[in-house]
């Protein structure tokens, strides 16, 4: 009798939390940066098409990605009409199945740590933004995600359904991004079986049915698309994967530990407990071994093995970016949500430098939170009254955290993380999102320009950043054309271009009449009217 509420208040609790981290304000600000626009355009075009197989962008194809994040986008403006917050829906549904997929692996495997780690997982700041992003990060991390959980699962049960899931979810994730998905679970897989030293788990795991449901997922698309597009593989494995890991082809050139401060930022609020939790987990493996490697110390190993293999590879890898290491961070909420779990059992309390971090780096993010509006628009944290008020509720805040932490047990981490947690958010939505839309968004400046005309234009730009180019191309809904690239229309258009350019525009015309049209002064952008060649 007692399971039916317990039972009934976790969901509560999951829906409620992944409701408000992942959907809300979904619309509170356009697409935002290159790729977001950009994969947004494509979806549209694949669905104005009726072309499930072949990406496009202006018409052209985008070989770049493979196909599910697009997929998933069409069946959203197929139900819902074309919007940016139907771009980005994808993520957020990709993310709730990952916090669910976490919530029942935990349920069996886990026992009372379910809970927390779906809602550790649910509220790490990596998996909140990644979750709120119309990109192939969130597709590929549910999807790796899955796929893990269910090999473990196999591992401990030999299940076939759980072996089949893996196989399936292994398929989606080359569907999401590519091979860097199997790849990274068959490396994570090999090294447990050499930590094992048992390596028939590798030959036990190639079931040669299980091989074929993988190919039934994943070759119909590859093949079709190839055959339609000889240029794919070129473009795709040799360009966008195999170029981008081991050169700097395409611009993303950082350290070799540029993910240390990225994983870390990314566990944010849990990051402290989690290098606690990490910090366990490795020196559990090297005093007991082998011997050691059963039920719960093998499937922190598992973890342990899953969190450090995607930010080892990617940090070898010349091209970085943040969203590469977000598959990882489950497994790192996973290893928390165990450590938390035991101690709690045991009636431990958390020692005073663990309690100061933590509270420390919970309730510091109120800080940006709260002046959210002028960071982005003076581009850094100016000290004032609305500073000083802003540190001392998050200074109160943290003292609260870490009094309630030191009088209670780690039973208590979950509610008093999770409160900072939903005040950071909210403040960034209501604050922030009309000045980030202003000065990062292309959707105001689209509006603006839809209301000077009479009629539809040609749209062309000079001297705008890619994100700028991409947004309109979003939210125009046309192909957008580049002055520097001599992509001048012949008849009567518009350009969006750097304030100030109006001499420029008007040399590079060749004598057609330029009138300037207005400003968009948060961006630094004018707009112009261009006449037609006469004949």
């Amino acid at each position: 009798m007692s399971r039916r509420p317990t039972a009934s208040t976790d969901w509560l609790l999951l829906v409620g939390f992944s409701g408000f981290l992942f959907f809300f304000g979904l619309a509170y600000f356009g697409l935002v940066g290159a790729d977001e626009p950009r994969y947004a355009q494509v979806a549209r075009e694949m669905l104005a098409r009726h072309d499930w197989i072949t990406p496009t962008l202006g018409g052209s194809p985008w070989l770049e990605k493979p196909p599910l994040y697009y997929w998933q986008a069409m069946c959203a403006y197929r139900l819902f009409g074309v919007s940016d917050w139907a771009a980005r829906l994808p993520s957020p549904l990709d993310a709730t199945v990952m916090v669910l997929a976490v919530y029942f692996f935990l349920f069996r495997f886990g026992g009372a740590a379910k809970l927390d780690g779906a809602l550790m997982t649910a509220s790490a700041a990596g998996v909140i933004g990644f979750s709120r992003a119309a990109s192939t990060d969130m597709p590929l991390a549910a999807s790796f995600t899955l796929a893990l959980l269910a090999w473990y699962a196999w591992h401990e049960s030999g299940s076939r359904a759980a072996l089949g899931i893996f196989y399936a979810s292994s398929g989606l994730g080359m569907l999401a991004k590519g091979p860097v998905a199997p790849l990274l679970a068959g490396v994570i897989i090999v090294i447990f079986a050499l930590a094992r030293g048992d390596w028939s788990l590798v030959w036990r795991t190639l079931v040669t049915p299980m091989v074929l449901l993988f190919a039934a997922i994943v070759v119909p698309w590859y093949a079709a698309v190839q055959v339609r597009n000889p240029d794919f593989f070129r473009v795709f494995i040799l360009e966008h994967n195999l170029g981008r890991f081991g050169s700097n082809l395409y611009h993303h050139k950082e350290p070799f530990w540029y993910y240390v401060p990225v994983v870390l930022a990314a566990l944010i609020p849990w990051v402290a407990a989690a290098i606690a939790a990490l910090g366990e987990a490795m020196r559990t493996w090297r005093a007991e071994g082998r011997q050691g490697l059963q039920g719960e110390n093998a499937l922190n190993v598992f973890l342990l093995i899953w969190f450090v293999v995607p930010v080892v590879f990617f940090s070898v890898s010349q091209s970085k970016l943040p969203g590469y290491i977000l598959p990882a961070l489950p497994a790192g909420t996973l290893l928390l949500a165990d450590y938390v779990h035991r101690r709690a059992e045991q009636g431990e309390r958390p020692g005073w430098i663990l309690i100061v971090a933590h509270s420390i780096v919970a309730a510091a993010p109120l800080v940006p939170a709260l002046l959210i509006q002028s960071i982005l628009q003076r581009h850094r944290l100016a000290w004032g009254a609305g500073a000083a008020i802003s540190s001392g509720l998050a200074v109160t805040l943290g003292i609260g955290i870490a009094v309630t932490l030191r009088r209670a047990s780690w039973g208590v981490l979950r509610f008093v993380t999770l409160a900072p947690v939903v005040l950071t958010v909210t403040a960034l939505l209501r604050l922030g999102a009309p000045t980030l839309d202003a000065s990062l968004s292309a959707r105001p400046v689209a509006i603006e320009i839809s209301r000077m005309e009479r009629k539809p234009l040609p749209l062309a730009v000079f001297h705008v950043s890619r994100e700028s180019e991409f947004g309109l191309a979003f939210y125009r809904n046309q192909r957008i054309e580049r002055y520097e690239l001599g992509q001048i229309p012949s008849g009567e258009h518009l350009v969006v271009a750097a304030a100030g350019s109006q001499t420029a525009v008007a040399t590079l015309v060749n004598g057609r009449r330029v009138s300037y049209l207005g400003s968009f002064a948060a961006q630094g952008l004018d707009y112009y009217w261009v006449a037609g060649k006469s004949n």
